[in-house]
């Protein structure tokens, strides 16, 4: 019988009974040497086979006279398989009898045998499909390189030919039992234990849209190793259903008033900066991302208003989430009143929001978006509310507003694609006005109790 111990595959079995005491032992278990099945089934013949032939010799010494002695040669004989599992000897040429002594080699130059294939493992195919492609985006190495990271993690390096569906199956229920906060914080925990953590503590964990992108990246890489390396795609046909997704939603006024008032613990990023971003959040709907990459020559002035320009950094590789979402976003009068327009005189560095630094997955505010999360989770904030739901705010504000708001312009706003597909606004739409999309951004309010420290 086949087991699988790391990524070596082992022959298990069980020795009859009525032999066990004089044989000395309950089974027998002799590593294989190999990673690959089809070569693990071929040597286990073999090795089923000896020990069959050893069985049967050992039923018939035991009504011998001389049993003792004879048994003794079988036992040298089981301790003794292991040195006949060798790639010739799986072939099952030259049976040596097993009750007899192994002939010692003769003094002669052996043969050169050719070199044995080293199986590709997963790490290895990680570098060279994904890290190492010219084609592959920041995001796509990122994500993929995450997945993996989590896997080997779990179960550790392992040749890609003998990733199955069982280890994809049981990372899938790995990843719906890890917190929702997992990489947000630092932690020394194993992911069992941080899976139990979430258990005893009745934590939020990864949603199925998380566990969903995980399974997706290390699909998408089976699909490159199915040219030569692997027979099939472990990873699809999933459920990602676990019922435990959460809907988003916009804040309310009371929420936004214990946010903005709460007592900011981080040490890794300073409180100002924390304040200057959630602001620059509220009254311009802009993702963490979006707004922690502005440079100071993004803060321009475009038809006489005063703008934030989102679109891609060529030196760092960062762009926006799409392709919609390279934009011009006017400045609220809110922001300009509480000294935005100054931080691109006052800030050090090329940056605009100072006071955050580039993760070692090179993303600038990562940090801050783990201390929010840290915070949100401190002052009793339901999980609803995360840091995107400034833009949920901003959208429902802007699609409730009195004002003669069209559509089109607070997708362009916010970076959406047109929800309104009509040929006048997917073929001859070229380009929205400043002055509408500052119409737009303007019609954004909060009360006043809402950003009482509301200046940077």
């Amino acid at each position: 019988m086949l087991r699988v111990r790391g990524t070596t595959y082992h022959f298990r079995r069980i020795i009859p009974p009525a032999l066990r005491a004089a044989l000395n032992r309950r089974e027998i278990w002799v590593s294989l040497k190999t990673g690959y099945q089809n070569e693990a089934r071929k040597r286990a013949s073999f090795l089923d086979a000896k020990t069959t032939e050893l069985f049967m010799q050992a039923h018939s010494v035991l009504a011998e006279p001389d049993a003792l002695s004879r048994l003794e040669g079988l036992r040298v004989s089981l301790r003794d398989l292991q040195s006949v599992i060798q790639p010739s000897s799986a072939q099952g040429t030259g049976a040596i009898p097993v009750s007899a002594p192994m002939p010692k080699p003769r003094t002669i130059k052996k043969a050169t045998k050719p070199a044995k294939a080293t199986p590709l493992m997963l790490s290895d195919a990680l570098k060279r499909f994904v890290l190492d492609n010219p084609h592959a985006s920041a995001d796509t190495k990122k994500a993929t390189q995450r997945a993996v990271d989590l896997f080997l993690q779990a179960f550790g390096d392992a040749p890609v030919s003998i990733i199955g569906g069982e280890k994809a199956g049981a990372f899938r229920d790995l990843l719906f039992s890890l917190p929702a906060s997992l990489g947000k914080r630092k932690s020394s925990l194993t992911l069992a234990e941080e899976a139990q953590r979430a258990r005893e503590e009745s934590l939020p964990t990864l949603s199925g849209k998380s566990v969903k992108n995980h399974m997706m990246r290390l699909s998408a890489l089976w699909n490159q190793l199915q040219r030569e390396l692997v027979t099939r795609n472990p990873w699809t046909g999933w459920n990602f259903e676990n019922g435990q997704k959460t809907i988003r939603r916009s804040w309310t006024a009371r929420e936004l008033a214990l946010l903005t008032s709460a007592s900011w613990h981080s040490t890794s990023v300073p409180e100002q900066t924390f304040r200057l971003v959630t602001l620059v959040a509220a009254y311009s709907g802009m993702r963490l991302g979006e707004i922690c990459a502005l440079r100071k020559e993004d803060l321009q002035t475009v038809d006489g208003v005063p703008c934030f320009m989102v679109r891609p950094h060529s030196d760092d590789g960062w762009s926006p989430k799409t392709e919609a979402g390279t934009r011009t976003v006017p400045i609220h009068s809110k922001l300009i009143e509480a000294g935005a327009l100054a931080l691109k005189d006052t800030t050090d560095g090329p940056y605009l929001i100072p006071g955050l630094e580039t993760s070692k997955q090179s993303v600038r505010g990562a940090a801050l978006g783990r201390a929010f999360s840290l915070l949100k989770t401190r002052i009793g904030l339901p999980a609803e509310i995360t840091f995107h739901s400034f833009r949920h705010t901003v959208s429902t504000q802007l699609r409730n507003a009195n004002t003669n708001i069209r559509e089109v312009w607070i997708d362009r706003l916010l970076g959406h694609e047109a929800t309104h597909k009509s040929q006048g606004t997917t073929i001859y739409l070229t380009g929205i006005s400043t002055a509408n999309l500052l119409q737009t951004i303007e019609a954004i309010s909060y009360p006043e109790t809402a950003f009482k420290k509301g200046t940077f």
